[in-house]
């Protein structure tokens, strides 16, 4: 087996990227301080032609250094706008009919393996913070919340870790 090339990998222009139907998905970087997790989200975003990526509160916009470092040109290619408020942009969303999914650990939780998205409907997955998470108002507000099943010792995943696996979970159900 020989590894592939980048010019083999068959990849879209950032133009043909713009122009592609993208996967009915948005995400929601709910107060996130790491500037390595933002450009790691974009990057992960981009793979899976994800729709829209909302910066909330303290959440670092592009163009920085620190973020390019991780998204590597991604930033250029999902299309991305930062809202200071995050229960704001919820309630937006709401009103535009997307169904708000905030990825937390919570009573009553729907299991990331049980959940089962409609292919007829939009999806805003919010990521919180690296320490509290995702903000109690929002998840409130959730139409559901998302739990990755964890098995080892620690309490949780890094965001951009949960955010590369929610996406890949979702995206393959709603492509199968």
């Amino acid at each position: 087996m020989r590894k592939l090339k980048n010019n083999e990998l068959d990849r879209l222009s950032v133009d043909a990227f713009k122009d592609a139907k993208k996967t009915p998905i948005i995400i929601v970087l709910d107060n996130i301080r790491s500037l390595n997790n933002i450009g790691s989200v974009f990057r992960s975003s981009d793979a899976f032609l994800i729709e829209k990526i909302y910066l909330c509160g303290i959440t670092a916009i592009p163009p920085h250094k620190d973020i390019h470092k991780t998204a590597l040109g991604s930033t250029e290619t999902v299309d991305w706008e930062y809202a200071e408020n995050t229960i704001d942009l919820i309630e937006k969303l709401k009103s535009e009919n997307v169904k708000i999914c905030s990825i937390e650990q919570a009573e009553n939780a729907t299991m990331l393996n049980d959940f089962k998205p409609e292919a007829d409907s939009t999806y805003a997955l919010v990521f919180g913070n690296e320490v509290k998470g995702v903000a109690q108002d929002v998840v409130s507000t959730s139409d559901v919340v998302i739990e990755i099943p964890q098995f080892g010792t620690k309490h949780s995943l890094n965001i951009s870790v949960s955010a590369g696996i929610v996406i890949w979970d979702i995206f393959s159900k709603l492509k199968s």
